[in-house]
């Protein structure tokens, strides 16, 4: 008994630090967001004298980080719904149907995903530029899309291809065309992963910043996230507004994660259990 109690503290242990590390940035933040400029410079680590909103009404207001919200949905929804629409039709096809070259592109798709975005940024801007999608809610949309869609399709071809050959058999037999089999068979199937793949794109368009950067140059169509780092220029001498500014844009992914983070690990690790 004593041997797998010091087991199970050896485990404890390293946990709970690394939660302990992980938790204290977020309590820290919110302690400066709830100080004034004064407290803040005699003493930065000190608890707050008192709880103030003030730091969130100007982040929020001033900062026109409510618009920066609004921008950052906008693009976020559409984003995941090209992506879940896209991704899903072409795991079906490369995990269900049997056509010359499906190999090859799903061999493609994987490629793509060590291309960095780096490589591709400059012939991407200068695209956009001709096609006048910069600075537009379209343009973004499609760069997530084009820039997620290879991770979105990995996923899903690979949670496809552990669903049996013979239920899309049976479904033609009935009558179904490829796309009434891919509408009322693989997409019902599909659904835990389309939400893990779906939460999982949510959070990388969320998070993003370089691309939103480069094709959302106004100040009225920034991302939260650009907004943020937009906020840290503008308030520097301002730390409570800027750690304000930073837990608004933190709450919504946190949210996300605490109600869905079963079905995050599940889509982590769908790629690896499924055939």
């Amino acid at each position: 008994m004593a041997p797998l109690r010091a087991g199970r503290w050896l485990v404890a242990l390293p946990m709970a630090a690394l939660a302990a590390a992980t938790v204290y940035p977020l309590v820290f933040t919110a302690n400066v967001a709830m100080k004034t400029r004064h407290e803040y410079v005699l003493d930065r680590f000190s608890p707050a004298e008192a709880l103030r909103w003030d730091a969130f009404a100007t982040a929020w207001g001033s900062a026109d980080m409510g618009r920066y919200l609004a921008n950052s949905l906008i693009v976020v929804a559409g984003s995941v719904a090209l992506l879940l629409l896209f991704g899903s039709m072409a795991g079906f096809a490369l995990s269900q149907l049997r056509f010359r070259g499906s190999r090859v592109l799903f061999l493609g798709c994987l490629a793509a995903l060590f291309i960095p975005f780096q490589v591709i940024m400059v012939p991407l801007a200068r695209t956009m530029g001709q096609a006048g999608l910069v600075d537009t809610y379209p343009g973004l949309i499609l760069a997530y899309t084009a820039q997620f869609l290879p991770f979105t399709v990995f996923l899903m071809t690979s949670y496809y291809s552990g669903i049996p050959g013979e239920i899309t058999d049976a479904a033609r037999i009935d009558g179904n065309s490829t796309y009434g089999v891919y509408a009322r068979i693989m997409l019902p199937l599909g659904r835990p992963a389309l939400l893990s793949v779906g939460i999982l794109d949510a959070l990388f368009c969320w998070n993003d910043v370089l691309i939103a950067l480069l094709l959302m140059p106004s100040p009225e169509h920034r991302t939260l996230m650009t907004g943020v780092t937009a906020l840290r220029g503008q308030y520097s001498a301002d730390i409570p507004t800027f750690a304000g500014g930073v837990l608004i844009a933190a709450v919504p992914v946190l949210l996300l994660y605490l109600f869905f983070q079963r079905q995050i690990a599940s889509g982590v690790t769908a790629g690896s259990t499924k055939g």
